[in-house]
């Protein structure tokens, strides 16, 4: 990836007492446009010797569209107004060599900013209902080799969609856009300018969150939704169509299940629900049925189980569906099923890419195509997710592989424990031979993850007497964050249901499904043995 060593930036200060007699005057700003990106406005051309460029508040409208936008948004003291420009012209008697300008998609995932460029431009492949750019999915090949250096510095260290000299990502707080004239929302509105519109299409620091996930997971672009379960109505009702038919499995998130088995019929969609590693059963659903798309978790909720995402993929492929897994279990550490075939790849971010229990979020990630498609419906529904949420993910996503990293040596030696000790009948965990799919899991999964699920020898009260003996883990729905969880299925996402409805589901009364967190491992043991001895 070619970084130019000619991009500069320079910090602007807004102040509130502005001292006008050292600037140029406005028609001379004007002029030098032509010249000079107005991130590359040297104070030395204008003869002045602070570090420090004093303007009035207007002065953010007469700046280029592209650091405008930023500028009016950020809200933070110090801005870099640094950007590249498409005429890529310095100014000669500045003594300032030019600037090239971005020749390929490569060059581009280094710009700052989305480039004014024609929609049907080859680097142009997400543009949505709004016309605000996404660039191919940015290329880092060449600086991060590694999942754990791109969770850090993906779509922020090589170039990111806000342009300032912090660090951290700043929160863009702000409901819409302006432009400068109409002129320029017409360009907008032709997709010949790139830039935001209203909220609900798009934020500086959503993008950022969306590029990061995209360069994880390998995918041409990303969607944000305000949830896990979000993302999965919006995908399948955008890409469902009414009267059609989907395939999905027994063991998945009950929400999902309550969704497609009572919200989807009243569009005409029917379903086919087959054990998720029963290939011919997919098999037969796809030759008697016009299947638009077979959606599944892997590994499922609770019991883990694991999809050869390849094998039915290529299946889904044969019949022209298309494959959608639900990797939240897994993480885009532990598992690519891009890579091994599928066409999307969803997450409820809530869970271990936030990591901390303190926000709630979910994405898509796929084409260009499809993620357009989703994105589409997603802006007429609404489900956006807030700065605020993005900036959080983009704030655990730093410490994503250190904490999954634990998590999976947490999850495994735990696992193997559990299935040693007398009062625990059985482990639900991918990575132990006893495991239904441990050699897919093997080949497909580089790691799997905190959640241990297990029975305990015993029936609903004993399994309560267990679970209330925990010092350690909080009784609590979700999993991934960096605090142990702890719940049982039947009691916390069951409990409307009579016993025997349960075990239609084998959510039998002495299941337990436990989220390790990032605790010492041998505190969480001496947990646990304290607790089973109690039983």
């Amino acid at each position: 990836m070619a970084v130019s060593s000619l991009h500069r930036v320079f910090t602007f200060e807004c102040r509130s007492d502005p001292d006008f007699a050292s600037l140029p005057s406005t028609e001379n700003l004007r002029s030098s446009r032509r010249h000079f990106p107005a991130a590359g406005l040297s104070a030395a051309f204008y003869g002045i010797s602070s570090p420090i460029l004093r303007f009035p508040p207007n002065f953010q409208r007469q700046l280029s569209t592209k650091a405008r936008r930023n500028c009016s948004n950020i809200g933070v003291a110090q801005i870099v107004a640094a950007s590249w420009s498409n005429e890529g012209i310095g100014h000669p008697a500045a003594g300032v060599p030019p600037v090239p300008a971005v020749a390929s998609a490569v060059d581009a995932a280094t710009a700052p900013l989305p480039l004014d460029l024609d929609a049907d431009d080859e680097n142009v492949v997400d543009a949505g209902v709004n016309g605000a750019v996404q660039t191919n999915s940015r290329s880092y090949s060449s600086f991060l080799k590694t999942d754990a250096s791109k969770t850090i510095h993906a779509a922020e260290r090589l170039g990111r969609a806000i342009v300032t000299d912090a660090i951290t990502t700043p929160v863009v707080n702000t409901s819409a856009y302006f432009f400068k004239n109409t002129a320029d929302l017409i360009d907008y509105k032709e997709k010949r300018l790139a830039s935001y519109e209203y909220g609900r299409y798009g934020n500086p620091t959503s993008t950022v969150l969306e590029e990061k996930l995209s360069e994880l997971e390998g995918a041409e672009s990303t969607v944000l939704l305000a949830s896990g379960m979000c993302a999965s109505i919006v995908m399948l009702m955008a890409l469902v169509p009414a009267g059609g038919h989907l395939v999905t499995t027994t063991d998945c998130y009950r929400k999902t299940r309550i969704f497609i088995e009572t919200v989807l019929p009243k569009m005409g969609i029917t379903a086919s629900v087959i054990d998720p590693a029963d290939v011919g059963a997919l098999e037969s659903a796809l030759e008697q049925n016009k299947v638009s798309l077979f959606f599944t978790e892997s590994p499922t909720n609770p019991f883990l189980r694991c999809v050869d995402i390849k094998l039915v993929s290529e299946l889904c492929h044969k019949h022209g569906a298309l494959l959608c897994i639900d990797g939240t279990f897994a993480t885009p550490l532990n598992q690519k099923a891009l890579a091994l075939g599928a066409d999307l790849v969803m997450h409820s971010c809530t869970k271990y890419i936030g990591g901390h229990h303190d926000v709630i979020g979910g994405c898509i990630s796929g084409s260009a195509k499809l993620i357009s498609e989703i994105r589409i419906l997603h802006h007429i529904l609404g489900g956006v997710l807030n700065p605020n949420a993005a900036y959080l993910f983009i704030r655990g996503m730093k410490t994503l592989h250190l904490r999954v990293q634990q998590q999976n040596s947490t999850g495994m030696g735990m696992a193997k424990f559990l299935e040693a000790h007398p009062k625990v009948k059985r482990v639900y965990y991918p990575g132990l031979p006893s495991h239904p799919e441990h050699e897919l899991a093997m080949r497909q999964m580089t790691g799997f993850g905190g959640v241990v699920s297990f029975e305990i020898d015993g029936d609903l009260e004993t399994t309560i007497k267990f679970i209330d003996s925990l010092k350690i883990p909080y009784i609590a729905p979700s999993f991934g964050g960096c605090e142990s969880i702890v719940d049982q299925p039947a009691i916390l996402s069951y409990w409307d249901l009579p016993a025997s409805e349960r075990a239609k589901w084998k959510i039998y009364d002495n299941l337990v499904r436990f989220s390790f967190g990032i605790e010492d491992f041998e505190d969480l043991k001496a947990d646990i043995v304290q607790a089973l001895e109690v039983i």
